[in-house]
């Protein structure tokens, strides 16, 4: 049961892997030129991972300790997860004990792989997702480590590194669009993303964003209801 879902859930963490490796090197080489020893960026990897805010920590160390602007701004960076914890809520049923860390350990790129894809009739829904959630995360704590690591001997500029993560968004995003029959949902997605990148800005559209998507959903699922009792 394990190899089964350790096999069917490796090809799809694999393009992930790419970009934490990168990702998760540029966060080391960051911590490290800030003058961190590589145990920082290692056990942060492991028990923040939520990669946004673990580049964020970076300044909130350096800065003054203040408690209630990390909580607020740690909220503020990562509020997307409430929406993915509730559209997640019926899957993670029935998983016994591995539910607490599928919640722990569910970032953007695991609750896409998770959300999407359904593993084959012979593999156990709960391990496939707990082996994508789990090699996410060791791509991830592997990438800071080691870029904290050569952060000791080389120097980097990671300027624009960044970037990796966006491209393997599009991939994932054509992939999807490719293997589904309705593209409804995506374009539901893109045109809620847009209204709001237009209407909040770039800096203030995830929000606002992932609600109206979730009310746009809620409401056509209701209306799917009423026409299958119908």
């Amino acid at each position: 049961m394990k190899t089964k879902a350790f096999k069917a859930a490796l090809p799809y963490t694999l393009p992930i892997c790419v970009g934490f490796l990168f990702l998760g090197m540029s966060y080391g080489f960051l911590m490290r030129s800030k003058g961190f020893s590589f145990i920082y960026p290692m056990f942060m990897s492991m028990l923040i991972f939520a990669g946004s805010m673990e580049f964020v920590t970076v300044e909130l160390l350096l800065s003054t300790f203040n408690p209630l602007h990390a909580f607020i701004l740690t909220l503020m960076v990562n509020a997307r997860h409430l929406f993915y914890g509730i559209s997640m809520l019926e899957k993670y049923k029935n998983t016994g004990w591995k539910k607490p860390y599928l919640i722990f350990g569910m970032c953007d790129e695991s609750f896409t792989i998770n959300c999407a894809v359904t593993p084959p009739d012979d593999v156990d829904k709960g391990w496939f997702m707990l082996f994508v959630t789990l090699l996410n995360q060791i791509y991830w704590v592997t990438g800071a480590t080691m870029g904290a690591l050569l952060g000791y001997v080389i120097h980097f500029d990671t300027t624009g590194i960044e970037f990796v993560m966006t491209a393997l968004f599009v991939v994932m995003f054509i992939n999807q669009w490719e293997e589904a029959r309705d593209h409804r949902p995506a374009l539901v997605g893109l045109g809620c993303s847009l209204l709001c990148l237009a209407v909040f800005g770039s800096q203030n559209f995830i929000i606002p964003a992932m609600a109206l998507i979730i009310l746009c959903f809620s409401v056509t699922k209701r209306r799917r209801d009423k026409e299958a009792l119908s």
